[in-house]
């Protein structure tokens, strides 16, 4: 009867005293996955670094490391090798065995980074420096590439030129947000998608946002955004976005549909619907027989009930995974309003398939491209310390628009 279009979560940390086999209250702490790995000596975990270590990183770090290790530790026990401390041949062989499952060599860096980062705090001896490792890991590159699979870019008005004149078409954020529906889980849609596109925020960034963060502007139809915390200012120096009149309109009628006036921006939205009853006329008792003789409700006359929809609103944000699912199903529902009528069902599919959370960031970097913008400008309004994303990003837009693009439009 319910539909969820969103998951709520949150991340704690544990911390306790050093201990050889430490007592530790939740099962989700870094110091409980450590203990059950597969040691080939006993290790005492110091418990207070790995508790500072979880206090100075990011949940998302925290969660990929713990991913990272238990993964390890299970091919360890199925391939009966130790995981604590590893040799330099273990992690060689498990490296190559993940790339024969289809990693990538961005992805086994991870691995790799990951494995140094849990010896290191327990004190032990890194192996993943040794020759025989980063030897497997060149050979993996030479034959792979280091090229990584980017998400597919959701920009404004779509696969444009000239992002001033040129009409929308393709897959388009402008197509997008006029598809959304004016019920709750459409308002918080339109303006996930809109601040979503206007600031480049990524997921953990974004379901981060609060009422309170955004603060008036000097355009009085536009306001900023104050980012607390990023992924590249994990000190918390802070940093501010740009909120657009669209956005600002947009969030604006999901805060008073939704009566938030504090806490987090984007929630939950649990949808119940009930379907229509018609009228029961009374029913004489001697038509009763059998089991139904007992219930002289059943005599009873009925009204009719219409169909209708309530909604439930979380008191937590959305959970970063949500994200892309979220924007996939806008796209499918715009689809289905017929809002993208250059597409095809093929290029549907093969779109989504490239659409996460990170698409709007993509396609803001895109646009400003696009735009004219110079790198020093998209390096600033993204909060990016170096231009090697960006310029990846970009990589195809600047090979149209470079010097052998040009000349190809003037030998048309």
């Amino acid at each position: 009867m319910g539909t969820e279009t969103g998951l709520e979560g949150s991340e704690n940390a544990v911390a306790a005293p050093e201990a050889i086999l430490p007592t530790v209250s939740a099962p989700a702490d870094l110091a409980w996955t450590i203990v059950q790995m597969r040691a080939g000596e006993r290790i005492a975990v110091n418990e207070a670094l790995i508790a500072a270590y979880q206090a100075a990183s990011s949940p998302h770090s925290i969660r990929a490391l713990k991913s990272d290790i238990e993964a390890f530790d299970s091919w360890c026990r199925r391939t009966n090798r130790i995981a604590l401390p590893a040799t330099a041949e273990t992690v060689a062989d498990y490296l190559d065995a993940r790339a024969g499952k289809g990693s990538r060599p961005a992805s086994l860096s991870r691995y790799k980074a990951s494995i140094a980062k849990i010896h290191q705090l327990l004190d032990r001896q890194d192996p993943t420096p040794a020759p025989l490792v980063k030897l497997r890991l060149q050979a993996v590159r030479r034959e792979k590439g280091t090229a990584q699979k980017q998400a597919r870019p959701l920009r404004f008005k779509g696969p444009v030129r000239d992002v001033e004149r040129d009409k929308a078409r393709g897959l388009n954020i402008r197509a997008l947000l006029e598809s959304c529906g004016d019920d709750l889980p459409g308002l918080r849609d339109r303006a996930l998608l809109s601040a979503a596109y206007d600031t480049g925020l990524r997921a953990s960034e974004l379901v981060a946002v609060a009422v309170e963060h955004i603060e008036e502007a000097i355009d009085p139809e536009s306001r900023l955004l104050q980012i607390l915390r990023s992924k590249g200012d994990q000190d918390g120096e802070g940093a501010t976005a740009y909120l657009s009149p669209r956005t600002v309109a947009a969030i604006m009628a999901w805060t008073e549909a939704a009566e938030l006036s504090a806490g987090p921006l984007f929630r939950r939205v649990q949808v119940r619907r009930y379907k229509a009853r018609a009228a029961v006329r009374g029913r004489a008792i001697d038509s009763i027989s059998g089991r139904e003789a007992w219930d002289l409700r059943k005599t009873l006359s009925k009204p009719a009930v219409k169909a209708r929809v309530e909604y439930d609103i979380g008191s937590l944000a959305l959970h970063p995974g949500s994200i892309g699912p979220i924007f996939r199903s806008i796209i499918k529902r715009a689809f289905d309003l017929g809002a993208l009528p250059d597409l095809t069902a093929e290029d549907l599919a093969r779109l989504l398939k490239g659409i996460s959370a990170h698409s709007t960031r993509i396609g803001l970097n895109q646009d400003l491209f696009a735009s004219g913008e110079d790198l020093a400008g998209i390096m600033d309004a993204l909060r990016w310390k170096s231009p090697r994303m960006p310029l990846s990003y970009n990589r195809n837009l600047a090979a149209e628009a470079g010097a052998v693009g040009r000349l190809m439009d003037r030998l048309k």
